[in-house]
């Protein structure tokens, strides 16, 4: 698979599994967890024995996708059968699956729960457990479910709960169901955020996507994610972007599992450059070669952050991550920095001219590159008819004007979303930074909330207002990046 050596995470619990023991890993997205857990599952499957042996729960569809395609590479060689279940699938398919006698089940918990009250899938013989990204599982309303499905397996089983946050009730949860758990923890703080550039825009709301589509005219991203708060706002960015020729798609909870799937495939293939996310919909994604992450809106608290900012920098290399703020959310970023315990730079609006530069620059930089290659000795006598004409710093002025892309202004309005506030503790000193978000009541826990959660696995997107739009999907003339071979 090209692993090289193991993360701290491995490292530390491999050993530990494969003696049996309970585990609780305290470990981000993106520091090594799924091979931390899976690894010692495969080597524990019997594959002689045709039941299931081992049930992973994950809190999105997308995050279990990518667990049993990692399993199922894992347990190729060894002939370990693994099957994902999860809410806007097809039913019968997944019965069909579940006929098909598999050794692990990867699934969603309100899916899970579908199929046991269902009784197309039986638990009696599980041998082992992993509760992926518990956090927030918990937020999303779950933990009744998971409490129910860990009754329905044997009490003689091994447990792995992994969750980047210990919030009591998940403290309350593995007292409950675990037996004298071994704790592992990773700074993912340090893991994730070593090889990332980190910087803030201090930016008035109406100029927020000016300053975005200057960023990324200067950057020049190989892929980048674009974090909104809501669904909406995933919805107008996306077509924003696309009607300033950007190569940009969003994925939120509203959009179906096809669409989802062909969201995501386009942008591992880089058929599209800047994918837009909300939270939960970019969980767990694990996709290689993202360069830049824009927190366009900020996250509702400062855990989140360090989640978003986890998709790039990853493997050794390195990453941009710039988060734009409102003057009114400042005590935001600070909290955000107490929390990564790393100050983020202060960068300055780009100008239209920078922006310029910036599209020039790439297009120079394809140049050299293809001047290198000598890929184009075929053009060569075309060049010389041109210099009879002109001289060469003329001609080569035209050809990079030809090239480069110069900053769209096409106008675009987006709905304005208030802005985050952060709520001080008592006996804090006063001092700003050291409170949590204020989300205005704070997260609702009633049953129509954790029902909608449960209906298909899916999240709102984490805003507190509701989406009333679902727009079409990014249109316009859509200018790709200069071909090095134009």
């Amino acid at each position: 698979m090209g692993f090289e050596e193991a993360t701290p995470i491995q490292t530390a619990t491999i050993p530990t599994a494969l003696e049996g023991k309970d585990i609780i890993g305290q470990a981000q997205t993106g520091t090594g967890k799924t091979g931390a857990f899976g690894i010692p599952l495969v080597n524990r499957i019997n594959t002689e024995e045709a039941h299931v042996q081992a049930l992973i729960l994950a809190p999105t569809r997308e995050l279990a996708n990518q667990v049993a395609e990692s399993l199922v590479t894992f347990g190729k060689h060894k002939g370990v059968r693994t099957v994902v279940v999860y809410g806007g699938q097809d039913m019968r398919k997944q019965i069909t699956d579940l006929k098909r006698k598999p050794h692990v089940v990867v699934a969603t918990p309100g899916r899970l729960m579908d199929h046991m009250r269902r009784k197309t899938i039986r638990l009696q013989q599980v041998e082992m457990v992993v509760l992926d990204e518990a956090d927030e599982m918990l937020n999303m309303g779950f933990i009744e479910d998971i409490e129910t499905i860990l009754k329905e397996v044997p009490n003689e089983r091994q447990t792995l709960l992994f969750s980047a946050t210990m919030p009591k009730r998940i403290e309350k949860l593995a007292q409950t169901f675990m037996k004298n758990p071994e704790t592992i923890a990773v700074k993912s703080a340090e893991v994730t955020m070593e090889n990332i550039e980190q910087g803030y825009v201090e930016v008035h709301e109406k100029e927020k996507f000016d300053v975005l589509s200057r960023m990324i005219d200067i950057h020049t991203p190989e892929l980048a994610i674009v974090f909104g708060r809501t669904k909406r706002r995933v919805d107008e960015l996306a077509e924003a972007l696309g009607k300033r020729g950007y190569r940009a798609e969003g994925i939120h909870g509203d959009l179906n599992q096809a669409k989802r799937d062909s969201v995501l495939r386009k942008f591992k293939s880089g058929l599209i450059d800047v994918l837009v996310a909300t939270d939960v919909a970019a969980r767990g994604l694990d996709i290689s070669g993202v360069t830049h992450v824009y927190n366009f809106d900020l996250p509702q608290d400062p855990e989140s952050y360090v989640h978003r900012i986890g998709r790039t920098g990853r493997a050794g290399k390195s990453g941009v991550a710039v988060t734009f703020a409102t003057p009114r959310e400042m005590d935001h970023v600070k909290a955000i920095e107490q929390l990564s315990k790393k100050k983020m730079t202060k960068l300055k609006k780009p100008t239209h001219t920078e922006a310029m530069e910036g599209q020039q620059q790439l297009v120079l930089e394809q140049l050299k590159e293809l001047i290198g290659n000598g890929d184009a000795d075929s053009y060569r006598v075309a060049a010389k008819d041109l210099l009879q004409e002109t001289d060469a710093t003329t001609a080569l002025a035209a050809a990079l004007k030809l090239l480069t892309k110069e900053p769209d202004t096409t106008p675009v309005r987006l709905t304005a979303e208030a802005p985050l506030r952060v709520k001080k503790r008592q006996g804090s000193g006063g001092g700003s930074g050291s409170g949590k978000p204020y989300r205005g009541g704070g997260r609702q826990r009633d049953d129509r909330r954790r029902s909608q959660y449960r209906k298909d696995d899916r999240s709102t997107g984490g805003g507190r207002r509701p989406s009333n739009a679902s727009g079409p999907r990014p249109g316009g003339s859509q200018r790709s990046k200069p071909s090095k071979h134009a």
